[in-house]
């Protein structure tokens, strides 16, 4: 079964209101088998825009990572969030075919 990916560019605008929405996040994470792939750190923005942090998330399937996002504890978390930070957030399942 091909894995799930959370996909998140964020701009945060004010850091001390974003601090428990990142705090909270990781026992959420957990609780669907999610695990930070990327967590910040440097990047190039070859083209196209982008966002000050950028974050992969990986999840068992594509089912738990939409179950995570759907879940109330997220659904509560991401009110902490919005007043503090704009992101965009991308559910993909992840691709288990052919290699080059």
């Amino acid at each position: 079964m091909a894995k799930g990916y959370w996909i998140a560019r964020v701009d945060v605008s004010n850091e001390e209101g974003y601090k428990p929405y990142a705090a909270a996040n990781p026992a959420i994470f957990k609780k669907f088998g999610g695990r930070f792939v990327i967590r910040g750190g440097p990047f190039e923005n070859p083209e196209g825009t982008s966002r000050a942090r950028n974050v992969v998330i990986e999840f068992p399937s594509y089912e738990q990572a939409l179950a995570c996002y759907r879940s109330p504890e997220y659904q509560a978390n991401i009110k902490v969030r919005q007043p503090n930070a704009t992101a965009d957030i991308l559910i993909i399942g992840g691709y288990d075919g052919p290699q080059p």
